[in-house]
């Protein structure tokens, strides 16, 4: 019932349209502050969790994730340098604009997962809560935004489908 509500309700996508526009605010704002602060070097933050994992007890949690930042993310770090502002600039653009808003809610739950294993609390608990509402809430939670056109373009000419009878758009 609470998903065909999620899903389908008028009110339910008003209330994600102000999920979208806090969620997409705090992306956006993260990724233009490292676009435009002179500089975005990760390398500083993956050594500190490499060196300091998330730990309980004395017992690493997450060793497979240490080790990929240890053995893959650090030594290209270049080249996470480039896709972590403008990753976090376009999820919070395509959130606030409602479009392509399940593709921005999933990328950006990726994104706060990845800094919640490195040991980063921050916002990424609030963030991933907001963030699975609209990734679950599919279409709807870009009705008032530009999937209204977007999403049945996409079916139209990429997928080749045609509207099932009774399909709000």
């Amino acid at each position: 019932m609470f998903v065909n509500w999620l899903r389908g309700s008028k009110i339910s996508s008003a209330i994600l349209l102000v999920f979208r526009l806090v969620l997409g605010y705090t992306f956006i704002s993260a990724g233009f502050h490292k676009l435009t602060g002179g500089g975005f070097d990760a390398s500083g933050f993956l050594k500190g969790a490499i060196a300091n994992p998330v730990s309980s007890e004395g017992e690493v949690l997450y060793g497979w994730y240490v080790s990929f930042l240890k053995h893959f993310a650090l030594p290209n770090v270049d080249i996470f340098n480039t896709i972590v502002p403008i990753g976090e600039f376009l999820i919070g653009l395509g959130l606030i604009l409602g479009c392509l808003t399940t593709a921005a809610a999933f990328f950006g739950l990726v994104m706060n997962f990845s800094f919640f294993l490195a040991g980063t609390v921050s916002s990424n608990p609030q963030d991933i809560f907001l963030g699975f509402f609209i990734a679950f809430s599919g279409f709807n939670a870009g009705r008032y935004g530009l999937d209204r056109w977007v999403i049945p373009f996409i079916r139209k000419t990429v997928f080749k489908q045609k509207a099932s009878p009774g399909q709000t758009v």
